[in-house]
């Protein structure tokens, strides 16, 4: 099979599957979170609180967040917030043991609440669900802007055992063109706190692909990194998405820009093993003398994830589900207050409903997208056949794209480094039809 009839490299980033363009309202009626908790094991779950503000939108989100705050919105958020983990703990009941194996605040920017407010949040993820911050990884996302030292202090003294900072670029002519006004002494002051405190994993999220980068440029950037000696290091492609920033004023992707981002992604990926660096998945790197102390990429995605907030993903086994999803900046403040004005949060509103074949896919596009590969006995033991019975098409063209690692031992299937490096290529190769159709049906909004 020639290159040519290859998917292009860069289609769509899966975080997560089915994609929440592929949710719908749930009606006839809304489901109950009871009944949906009802028979699920509740002994390793995931929390995630979503928190869906910002000091500014940088160019290239089209994350579910907002500039700023109004007339006490975060209160009335956080209120909203607490009455949705009241509701939900009930939901879970008391028939079987509910332990938080994990936890994590993400956004948005968790940190452009005040030091009082994360408080509050910390209080409601301990008093109303019961987790113990303290005995569990705790990831919290954060920005050169909003990593304040008084923040910063009691997310360490509550158990922040990550803490995750979006740079993108330390060239300051980069971050003007991703549209992320920032100053590169202030980014290095902010790194310079983050490591006071402690914490024993920080993470920093770098970007390529920016207009007018270079490997000079991006080198740059990267050694800037390296120089904080960081446990964790991501490195996103960047992306033009309608009603974003740069979607407004940038063309869609090209040739020419995908070889430039396979270009840098691979001078990027070959610097930091270089360096002393593991590759978990395309996008995040591990110093390999770090202990892996937060969740990563895939860990998030499992199965038994209660998602807190109006922009935050929940899964169970048969229903992934959350609230209304927009990109709109006039859409998305009206999600919010909405959610705010919500008192009764017993029910799931939207989502899609998970059935055995798509299990099998997401469990597949899951583990083939982490650099370890999938075992494939364990997809055996779970599905009672073989992957490559399951999907002949989708491997049979990865492997002759030399997507596959023909070098991998027996029993595991793992992608080769080039198949790594199409991440975003091949993973919506494993949507089913269902999904890609709900997906082309969506009105972004």
């Amino acid at each position: 099979m020639s290159e040519s009839t290859a998917p292009r490299p860069y289609r769509s980033y899966v975080y997560a599957y089915p994609h929440k363009t592929a949710y719908r309202p749930l009606t006839d009626p809304a489901p109950s979170l009871a009944e949906l908790w009802r028979d699920e094991p509740k002994d390793s779950l995931s929390l995630y609180a979503h928190i869906p503000f910002c000091e500014v939108r940088c160019g290239f989100c089209n994350l579910f967040t907002r500039i700023g705050a109004p007339d006490e919105l975060t209160t009335r958020y956080l209120d909203a917030l607490d009455r949705q983990a009241t509701a939900v703990r009930e939901a879970l009941g008391d028939r079987a043991p509910v332990r938080f194996a994990t936890a994590a605040f993400g956004g948005g920017t968790p940190t452009f609440l005040t030091a009082d407010e994360l408080e509050r949040l910390c209080d409601v993820a301990e008093k109303r669900m019961g987790v113990d911050l303290r005995a569990v990884p705790l990831s919290v996302e954060t920005s050169p802007a909003t990593a304040t030292a008084d923040r910063l202090a009691l997310l360490a003294e509550r158990g922040a055992t990550r803490l995750s900072i979006g740079v993108q670029s330390f060239v300051e002519a980069e971050a003007r063109a991703a549209v992320r006004p920032q100053r590169r002494a202030d980014v290095e002051s902010a790194l310079g706190r983050i490591r006071d405190t402690g914490v024993p994993v920080l993470n920093i999220d770098l970007i390529y692909g920016i207009d007018g980068q270079t490997e000079e440029s991006w080198r740059s950037s990267l050694d800037a990194a390296l120089a904080w000696r960081p446990e964790e290091l991501y490195l996103y492609p960047l992306y033009v998405r309608p009603l974003t920033g740069l979607g407004r004023i940038s063309p869609a992707a090209d040739r020419e820009w995908d070889e430039q981002r396979l270009r840098l992604y691979r001078y990027g990926r070959d610097h930091l093993l270089a360096q002393g660096y593991e590759q978990v998945s395309m996008r995040m790197f591990r110093r390999s003398d770090a202990a892996p102390l937060g969740p990563d990429d895939h860990a998030c995605q499992t199965d038994g994830m209660i998602g807190l907030g109006c922009g935050a993903r929940s899964y169970t086994s048969a229903l992934h589900y959350s609230f209304d999803y927009a990109v709109d900046m006039r859409e998305i403040r009206t999600i919010i207050d909405a959610y705010t004005e919500t008192t009764d949060f017993s029910r799931a509103e939207v989502g899609r409903w998970v059935d055995a074949g798509e299990a099998r896919r997401r469990h597949l596009l899951q583990s083939l997208l982490q650099a370890g590969g999938m075992p494939v006995a364990g997809y055996e033991e779970r599905f009672g056949a073989s992957p490559f019975a399951d999907f002949p098409a989708e491997l049979g063209r990865f492997e002759a794209l030399g997507w596959l690692d023909e070098k991998a031992p027996a029993g595991l299937l793992r992608l080769s480094p080039e198949g790594l490096a199409h991440s975003d290529g091949l993973g919506p190769e494993l949507f089913s039809p269902s999904v890609r159709a709900a997906m082309a049906a969506y009105e972004p909004k």
